[in-house]
C-alpha cells in the first residue's frame, strides 16, 4: 500500500493547519487519560492502523498501562475503566457510529453524569477530532512507522 498524499501534515496547508488548532486546544481542554482512551477507541472502531500506533505509544510514554490498552475493545466487560471514562467511551462510540446510534439519550445522559456541558462540548469535539483523523489518515493511507520498515524490506 503506497501513500497517496506526502507528508500532509508537514505541509503548511490552512486547513490542515486549522485542525492542528482544535487538536491543540483538545488537548489542553479534555482529561489526558480520556482522551488517549476516546482516540485508542474510535481509531480502533474506524481501523485506522497509524492513528492506533502513535496513540498507543502516547498512552504507553504517559502512564496507561498495557492491560487497559490491550482490553480496550471490550472495555464494557472490563472491571478497568472508571464510570467517568465508560461514559466517555461510550459517547466517543455513539459518536462515531452515529449512522447506527443515532447518539442515544442514555450515553448523553451518562456523560452529563459525569461531564458538566462545556466539558461534555469539548469530550464531543473531541471525538469528532479524532474521527476526522481517522479518515483523513485511511483516506490518504498513512503508514505507521512498522509499515515503512516492511515496505522498504520488501
Amino acid at each position: 500500500m503506497q501513500e497517496r498524499v506526502k507528508n500532509w501534515l508537514g505541509r503548511k496547508h490552512e486547513g490542515v493547519t486549522a485542525l492542528i488548532g482544535v487538536e491543540t486546544w483538545v488537548g489542553k481542554a479534555v482529561d489526558h487519560t480520556i482522551l488517549e482512551l476516546i482516540k485508542m477507541r474510535v481509531s480502533q472502531i474506524n481501523g485506522c492502523a497509524f492513528c492506533l500506533h502513535m496513540h498507543s505509544a502516547d498512552a504507553l510514554k504517559a502512564g496507561e498501562s498495557v492491560a487497559r490498552l490491550v482490553l480496550l475493545s471490550a472495555w464494557e466487560e472490563s472491571a478497568l475503566y472508571t464510570p467517568r471514562e465508560r461514559a466517555a467511551l461510550a459517547w466517543a462510540e455513539a459518536l462515531t457510529r452515529v449512522a447506527d446510534t443515532h447518539a442515544p439519550d442514555a450515553a448523553w445522559e451518562a456523560v452529563r453524569a459525569h461531564f458538566s456541558e462545556d466539558e461534555a462540548i469539548a469530550l464531543s469535539i473531541a471525538i469528532g477530532m479524532i474521527n476526522t483523523w481517522n479518515r483523513l489518515a485511511i483516506g490518504f493511507r498513512v503508514q505507521h512507522p512498522a509499515d515503512k520498515a516492511t515496505a522498504a524490506a520488501a
